[in-house]
This record gives C-alpha cells, structure tokens and sequence, in this order.
C-alpha cells in the first residue's frame, strides 16, 4: 500500500533519454514517409488554392 501510495505522489517528469527516443523515432517516420507527406500536403494546398478560387468568383 504504501509503494502505491509513492508511486501515485512521485511527479517526475520525463527524462532526457526518453525525449531524445521519441525525437528520433519522429525524425525516422518523417524519412520514411517523406514521399506520402509530400504528396498529401501537396493535395491539401491544391484543395484550398481551388477553394479559394470558387469563394472569389
């Protein structure tokens, strides 16, 4: 009961080591995917460009 109750109290915050795995885990999934989130960010201004253009005719 009482490891629960210091386990519950405890507010560490994450360490350097786990911030520095999610950034390259990012960094990894960014290089793989790069093609896929070009194309879709390439298509996601494409729709606004041409909504923009129907808002102003």
């Amino acid at each position: 009961m009482n490891t629960l109750k210091r386990f519950l109290q405890e507010e560490e915050g994450m360490g350097v080591v786990e911030v520095i795995l999610i950034i390259v885990v990012l960094i990894a999934m960014v290089a793989i995917f790069k093609d896929q989130i070009e194309e879709l960010v390439n298509n996601i201004w494409k729709s606004i460009n041409k909504d923009a253009k129907n808002i102003y005719k």
